[in-house]
C-alpha cells in the first residue's frame, strides 16, 4: 500500500461545551483510525485545542481519545509533527515527551516526494492584523506564562476558557467568508513566498475556510478548514495533493474556496 502524508488542523477540543467537544473528538479518532494504515507522516497544524496550559504537574483534563489514538500513532513508528496555533499555545514539553511527537512554534519548509512544502499553523502571518500580533508577543513572553502558572488551575484555565470562547466567537462569521484571493491574507504571504523562494504547496490553518488556490508564481497555497464546520483535511500521495472532507461525499476542493 503506497504511503501517504495527511494534513488536518483546527479541532478545537473544548469548544463550545464538553457534550459536542466529545463527539467531535470521536469523529476525528474515526479519521485517525481510517487512516493508520497508510500514513506515513501525519501534520497537525494547531488549535487542536480551543485552550490548554500545562502547570508544572497539572494538564487540562479531558481528551484521552485524541491523546491515546496519536500515541498509538507514534508508537507504530509514523512521525507525528504538532504545529503550535493560537489557541494551543501554551504547550511545553507534556505533549512532545509523552506522545513522542515533533512540536513545531514556526512554520518549517520540508521537502516530501520530490515537492516542496511551507506548512504552518498560519496565525500573525501576513498583512494586517496587527493587534493581534503585539499580543502574541506578549502571550509568548515567559513572564507572562510564567505569572500565570502562579494562579490556581481551577481559576486559570477557567479564566482562559472564558476569554479564548469570545476570540473563536468573534471570528466565526468571518471565518464562513470567502474574501477573495486578493484580500485572503495568507494567500497575499504564499503569493510573497512563493515569488521569493517558489515552493509546491504553502499548507496552513488558522483560517477555517478550506481552499486551494493557485498562485501567480506557480505554488498552490492550501487552507484545511477545520473540524468544527468543515471536517476536512489534506492528503499527498506524491503526485496530487487532495483537500477533503470526512464522513460525506468526497468533493475534492480544488481552486475552489468552500464556504458552507
Amino acid at each position: 500500500m503506497a504511503k501517504k502524508y495527511y494534513f488536518a488542523s483546527d479541532f478545537h477540543l473544548g469548544a463550545p461545551n464538553a457534550l459536542e467537544s466529545a463527539l467531535r473528538e470521536k469523529r476525528i479518532v474515526a479519521w485517525l483510525d481510517s487512516i493508520k494504515n497508510d500514513v506515513e507522516e501525519l501534520f497537525i497544524l494547531g488549535d487542536v485545542f480551543d485552550f490548554w496550559f500545562e502547570f508544572k504537574t497539572v494538564v487540562p483534563r479531558g481528551y484521552v481519545r485524541l491523546l491515546g489514538k496519536l500515541a498509538e500513532i507514534s508508537d507504530s513508528g509514523v512521525p507525528i509533527h504538532w504545529f503550535i496555533g493560537n489557541h494551543d499555545m501554551w504547550i511545553f514539553d507534556y505533549i512532545p515527551s509523552e506522545l513522542k511527537i515533533t512540536m513545531h512554534r514556526k512554520p518549517i519548509r520540508k521537502t516530501m516526494l520530490g515537492k516542496t512544502f511551507y506548512i504552518g499553523h498560519g496565525d500573525g502571518l501576513g498583512p494586517g492584523d496587527n493587534g493581534y500580533k503585539f499580543l502574541k508577543k506578549i502571550f509568548r513572553a515567559p513572564a507572562l506564562q510564567w505569572v500565570f502558572a502562579r494562579f490556581h488551575p481551577n481559576f486559570g484555565i477557567g479564566l482562559a476558557n472564558y476569554f479564548s470562547s469570545i476570540s473563536r466567537k468573534s471570528g466565526h462569521e468571518k471565518d464562513k467568508v470567502f474574501l477573495g484571493k486578493e484580500n485572503e491574507w495568507l494567500a497575499i504571504y504564499s503569493e510573497e513566498l512563493d515569488y521569493l523562494q517558489p515552493t509546491d504547496f504553502y499548507i496552513f490553518g488558522h483560517r477555517h475556510l478550506p481552499m486551494m488556490l493557485q498562485l501567480r508564481a506557480g505554488g498552490k497555497y492550501v487552507n484545511l478548514g477545520d473540524w468544527i464546520t468543515n471536517f476536512t483535511y489534506g492528503v499527498f500521495d506524491g503526485q496530487e495533493f487532495k483537500l477533503l472532507p470526512y464522513g460525506s461525499t468526497p468533493t475534492i476542493y480544488s481552486n475552489i474556496p468552500v464556504s458552507r
